[in-house]
């Protein structure tokens, strides 16, 4: 054995096979039930901190971003308390990313890869098929986002179009017929986008989020223009909470930062894997975060105050506010806009994710296309209108899926930090020989399991037990917290 200065350990199986069409580093001693191209380690890591800066664009510059950041200005906080809060709360999710990427990117492995160290090479499946269900979820939301900008294109266009926007007149399964085709345009363009492969998505992304910026600066300082900066308060809710009356809301505020980034914080791992090195990734993250986030959640929120004295209402759906403009190009460039950063945000944080997921239960019979394909069939049979159009559904169905992801991360991070020492043997997370450091019991950890099985419960119990309901907006912490400290506590028996 020989050990890498990256902190990865690979054993000497046999010599990589050649392909050089294939950027997959497989070895003939690879199980190839285990193992596809789109699984293996990588031969050359190519990402630099442009890419994983745009990748982290594309991720906050989406109609859900935009809601969430203007909502915080909306909780009744000064201005300066929600900018604390936003910079905290980011802060604490590029801590988070730094450290789930350093696995992956060092051993160039996708993350249900990376799982099978602390899971087993079969019980990886366990997360693997978690984190693909969410994905699954969360891809037809914001597809089903994404069409609202379509149908303001067709409508704008096409007035006499309006029946059939309406569910009651021309509608199936609680979408109108004008919905159905606006979602399945959605659809196919993000599978396009998709079908061409990691590098088409980084090209992708590379543009997708500094157009957005463009487009949200013109529509900003045209609302600016347009109302005056002196009718313009920052305050959007007003100021309710002062002193320390403060704290609990800004306590919340952070934890809502934290917790809309877990789902792609979670699998960042895909994505790191093709980064050169960690200090690119790491700088990256830097630019793409805090960097970025605050900027962007400020020129929302000037974008947001400025609907009031233009409009006569507070409006903070960016896709309501590009469809209230009465100019044909603004509407367009808006629409459009707002169409390709949802795709942006829909590919990195719902598509990848659960096409590595499902690969990575059968590699020899789902490829990575495959399983991204699953997780888009599988989000039309979940009709996200009626999950989204429902707040006590979307609420227990995302939340109770959710609190998974917070035991998932605190595994993964106790066992590559703690239990392994940040030494991974990398082939013997692509062999079933009993003799594999990860074949564990019948090829899983069973340690591992039973780590994740009250750390998730306890978040569950906050989402739906009323008189828990105060501690719903912390249960990543918690699920993380929990997941931690079991994994670490039943790994020292072994």
């Amino acid at each position: 054995m020989n050990t890498i200065a990256t902190g990865v350990v690979a054993g000497d199986i046999a010599a990589p096979a050649h392909d050089e069409e294939s950027n997959a580093l497989i070895k003939p001693g690879y199980d190839p039930r285990l193992t596809n191209e789109d699984l293996a380690p990588l031969k050359r890591q190519s990402w630099g901190q442009y890419n994983i800066f745009a990748f982290w664009m594309s991720d906050v510059h989406s109609v859900g971003g935009y809601i969430t950041a203007g909502s915080l200005f909306a909780l009744g906080l000064s201005s300066w308390q929600v900018l604390v809060s936003l910079l905290v709360g980011i802060c604490i999710v590029q801590f988070f990313c730094n450290l789930v990427a350093k696995p992956s990117q060092v051993t160039s492995t996708p993350y249900p890869v990376i799982c099978r160290a602390s899971f087993g090479v079969l019980g990886a499946n366990i997360p693997a098929v978690i984190r693909g269900l969410i994905a699954v979820a969360w891809y037809g939301i914001q597809t089903y986002l994404a069409s609202a900008a379509f149908m303001v294109l067709a409508l704008h266009f096409f007035p006499h179009l309006a029946p059939y926007a309406d569910v009651q007149q021309h509608g199936f399964v609680g979408l109108s017929t004008l919905g159905w085709v606006a979602f399945m345009v959605m659809w196919v363009l993000q599978a396009i986008v998709f079908w061409h492969g990691m590098e088409s998505i980084r090209k992708f992304i590379d543009w997708a989020g500094p157009a957005v910026y463009v487009v949200m600066g013109v529509l900003c300082g045209w609302l600016v223009w347009k109302a005056g900066w002196s009718n313009i308060n920052m305050n959007l809710g007003g100021v309710k909470f002062e002193g320390w009356d403060a704290l609990p809301v800004m306590l919340s505020a952070i934890a809502l930062v934290v917790s809309y980034f877990s789902g792609p914080m979670l699998n960042f791992g895909d994505f790191s894997r093709y980064g050169k090195s960690f200090d690119a990734v790491k700088k990256g993250n830097f630019w793409g975060l805090p960097v970025n986030f605050v900027f962007f959640s400020l020129l929302t929120v000037l974008t947001t105050a400025a609907t009031l004295p233009v409009f006569g209402e507070l409006i903070t759906d960016p896709v309501h506010t590009v469809s209230k403009i009465d100019s044909t190009t603004a509407v367009v460039l808006g629409a459009l806009t707002f169409m390709v950063a949802t795709i942006g945000i829909n590919i990195v944080a719902n598509f990848v994710s659960p096409a590595f997921d499902f690969s990575n239960v059968n590699p020899q019979k789902i490829s990575w296309r495959t399983g991204g394909m699953i997780a888009a069939v599988g989000s039309i049979f979940i009709t996200p209108w009626n999950l989204y159009n429902n707040p006590e559904v979307i609420h227990y169905t995302l939340d109770i899926l959710g609190s998974f992801i917070g035991p998932l991360f605190g595994i993964l991070i106790a066992d590559f930090y703690f239990v392994q020492k940040q030494q991974v043997l990398v082939d013997d997370l692509y062999t079933l020989s009993p003799k594999g450091r990860y074949w564990y019991q019948n090829g899983v950890n069973r340690r591992a399991v039973a780590a994740m099985v009250p750390a998730a419960l306890v978040p569950m119990l906050c989402v739906v037990v009323p008189d828990w309901r105060g501690a719903a907006n912390y249960a990543w912490f918690i699920g993380t917290g929990l997941g931690f400290v079991f994994h670490v506590l039943l790994s020292r028996k072994r």
